[in-house]
């Protein structure tokens, strides 16, 4: 098993800028990749980006392309979200969440992976 928690979500204006943390613990040499979700109100969970937890490969959701920043320190067992230029819609419960075995997946799709954290909320205000 591995589990998940994240920090670092809050309040923040329109074109502010917050960090996602995801500490990882547990069985972590498992880790294949790790990914963040976000959730709205009244909608589906929504794909943000994912990272390759050894060669650190990433992806996007087009929503955040150029905004957003997905990283890990494999030494802290951490996963990271940067997020600038924050906009109103951004507002959501963020969750990571980590494919814990190698394979051919699709990264954006939810149901793909087997750990999840408890969410952090972000909101931006206008």
């Amino acid at each position: 098993q591995v589990q998940l928690v994240e920090s670092g979500g809050g309040l923040v204006q329109a074109g502010g800028s917050l960090r996602l943390s995801c500490a990882a613990s547990g069985r972590t040499f498992s880790i294949y990749a790790m990914g963040w979700f976000r959730q709205a109100p009244g909608k589906e969970r929504e794909f943000v980006a994912a990272i390759s937890w050894i060669g650190g490969g990433t992806f996007y959701a087009d929503s955040v392309k150029g905004r957003f920043t997905i990283s890990r320190d494999n030494a802290k067992n951490t996963l990271y979200l940067q997020m600038n230029s924050l906009k109103p819609e951004d507002t959501a419960v963020y969750y990571c969440a980590a494919l814990g075995k190698r394979g051919s997946y699709y990264w954006p799709n939810p149901s793909e992976y087997d750990y999840w954290g408890q969410g952090t909320q972000v909101t931006v205000s206008s």
